[in-house]
């Protein structure tokens, strides 16, 4: 180990993120609990503990998308349909994405983005998967069961990155054994080559995962989860129902259909209710839950995120500020204790995940008994109440009356309908915060992956083999144990199948990295979409189904919308990709890592590796 690094070498590992320099000064860097028994392998590698404490940073890195203020699922939600940036009163956060998304642009911040934040801490989780994978031999195991099982937990590990990363940046480096010197000879490898690699990795992995885990850990269907999501990616259809078959039929899990849980007797709740409390997501009665990140407070493994959640502060509007009443006074009041109360019920949000028309509205129309569109399940801003206690005092009469957006004149009430005006869905927001006096989103557990998401992965794939009758059975599902309408065969095409997985994942599923998958379908197949339009690998950043999903849907992007303070809303197809941060590619200097079209340095490129480097 060395202790006084060289200045390049540093700067380099603290860039880069792809070189395991395991040097003293970026332990804490790395590790948040116990990082010396990460460096000292002679102390821990040679045993099963010292492997899976390893595994266990895998999974904290898995689990801090998730939390915490300007969480990187942020960035995968406004990368797509569902949600745009909402925070509108500066500039820097991403709504100007032509203007701002660029590789030397500060690209992991809570303030701006967190794309730098998937390339650096996906290949720290790699660096982590390597290391268990490269140590194995030198460890001794009760069994070989014991051996199988870290060793396929860490292939899931490695798999889920890079499945991420080349939907989120396409071609990128593939390192596949520990790095232990310093390194500055990368190469980018074509997306589909890593791809087949990983899937390679599932397969071998599924029958050595164990089928039960404990809370928060990798289990045997969530290897074959994303190997499901890793077939639809590759075009292997067939398999990828075979996949997904085996979680569904395989007798351990099931959708959730029955009140469970803490409000299980509160007859004002239901199933969609329940299914999302956070208590409920990882008790043994939930059979939907496949895997799940845990945060809990005083959970000494896993848990105990800095901050918690945070999500009710990201994703509810700003509903406290700038609503006036129809006789021009100010409406709303953030404080707890007063006569109504509505900080306690909705939380304190700053509309930071600000959900659009499409996922808030148009997805609901025609909602009928859904319960995921139910009074108290889904906010709408009518819902909610004139509560500042100045109208009181005044007498004011619109104290305590639903809140409305416009005069009869059409004169808006609320000055940025942008941050402070949307619907949403409060039984997957809510999130109890007693630690708070005004909550953000406390602790409690997240879903990762749930069976609800299995069955429309099942269907995706039913859709590609033209099978509409069993890709509909699969989406009803769904929609019935949400007292949701069903739906015949000849409604089925992605256009449902996007517009139900927000229905169902809002907030769960990485949004941006399935949308994207699906485009790369698409041009891979060259199958029309509903649209009307093809589409080619060979243009696929300058025309590609991600973006003309978005246009489509959306009401923010290239139609000249402005924020308060000034910045328009745009977007180019070629926004599919992530920028590779320049700081990996310039630090790279005997190596070449590609940039992505459409951003500077693109024109340097060279072609991929398309072939799997010697792992010795």
């Amino acid at each position: 180990m060395k202790n006084n690094p060289n200045n390049r070498i540093l700067a380099i590992f603290s860039t880069v993120c792809l070189m395991a320099v395991f040097l003293t000064s970026c332990e804490e860097e790395f590790l948040d609990a116990e990082p010396q028994s990460f460096f000292t392998p002679s102390n821990a590698l040679d045993t099963p503990d010292g492997l899976n404490s390893i595994l266990s940073q895998a999974m904290r890195n898995l689990r801090a998308e998730y939390y915490g203020d300007g969480a990187p699922m942020i960035t995968e939600n406004v990368f797509s349909e569902v949600s745009v940036e909402g925070t509108t009163d500066k500039s820097g956060p991403a709504q100007d994405l032509n203007l701002l998304i660029l590789p030397d642009a500060n690209l992991n911040s809570a303030n701006t983005n967190r794309i730098g934040w998937f390339w650096q801490e996906f290949y720290k989780a790699i660096k982590y998967a390597n290391t268990v994978i490269g140590r194995l031999d030198d460890a001794e195991f009760e069994s070989e069961a014991q051996k199988n099982d870290i060793l396929g937990r860490a292939l899931f590990h490695r798999a889920y990155r890079y499945y991420r990363l080349t939907q989120q940046f396409g071609d990128i480096p593939l390192i596949l054994e520990e790095v232990t010197s310093p390194r500055l000879d990368f190469v980018s490898t074509s997306r589909e080559t890593i791809l087949e690699k990983i899937k390679e990795d599932l397969n071998r992995a599924v029958p050595m995962v164990s089928e039960t885990a404990n809370n928060g850990d990798v289990n045997r269907a969530a290897v074959q989860h994303l190997l499901t999501k890793v077939n639809l990616a590759l075009g292997d259809f067939d398999e990828a129902i075979a996949s997904a078959s085996a979680v569904i039929d395989g007798g351990g899990y099931a959708l959730m259909t029955e009140r469970f849980g803490v409000d299980a007797g509160d007859p004002t709740k239901d199933v969609t209710w329940d299914l999302h409390q956070v208590e409920n997501k990882s008790i043994p009665g939930n059979t939907e839950a496949i895997l799940n990140v845990i945060d809990r407070l005083g959970y000494e493994d896993n848990g105990d995120f800095g901050g918690g959640t945070s999500i009710m502060r990201q994703a509810v509007p700003l509903w406290w500020r700038f609503i006036n009443t129809p006789d021009g006074q100010n409406g709303m009041s953030d404080n707890p204790g007063i006569e109504i109360d509505q900080v306690l019920q909705y939380g304190r949000g700053i509309g930071r995940n600000r959900g659009t028309a499409y996922s808030t509205e148009q997805i609901w129309d025609n909602a009928n008994n859904d319960e995921r569109f139910k009074d108290g399940n889904w906010v709408e801003m009518e819902d909610m109440l004139y509560n500042a206690p100045s109208l009181k005092d005044a007498g004011n009469p619109y104290y305590g009356e639903n809140l409305e957006l416009y005069l009869p004149d059409g004169t808006p009430l609320c000055s940025d309908t942008i941050r402070n005006w949307y619907d949403f869905p409060h039984y997957k927001l809510y999130v109890d915060d007693p630690l708070a006096v005004k909550p953000s989103g406390g602790h409690g557990d997240w879903y990762v992956y749930r069976l609800a998401e299995t069955y429309l992965l099942r269907a995706e794939a039913y859709f590609w083999k033209d099978n509409l009758a069993a890709a509909a059975a699969d989406i009803n599902a769904v929609r019935l144990r949400a007292k949701a309408d069903p739906i015949t065969a000849a409604e089925v095409n992605i256009d449902y199948i996007l517009d139900e997985r927000a229905r169902e994942l809002y907030y769960e599923e990485n949004r941006k990295t399935e949308l994207t998958r699906i485009a790369f379908i698409f041009a891979k197949t060259g199958k029309t979409a509903y649209n009307g339009q093809s589409y080619s690998l060979d243009n696929f950043s300058q025309k590609n189904f991600w973006y003309d999903r978005i246009m489509e849907v959306t009401d923010f992007y290239n139609i000249g919308l402005k924020t308060i303070h000034g910045d328009e809303y745009t977007m180019s197809p070629y926004h599919v990709l992530w920028p590779v941060p320049a700081s990996a590619i310039n630090a790279n200097t005997q190596g070449h890592i590609n940039q992505n079209e459409g951003y500077p340095g693109a024109e340097s490129n060279v072609p991929p590796l398309t072939t799997i480097p010697d792992v010795d």
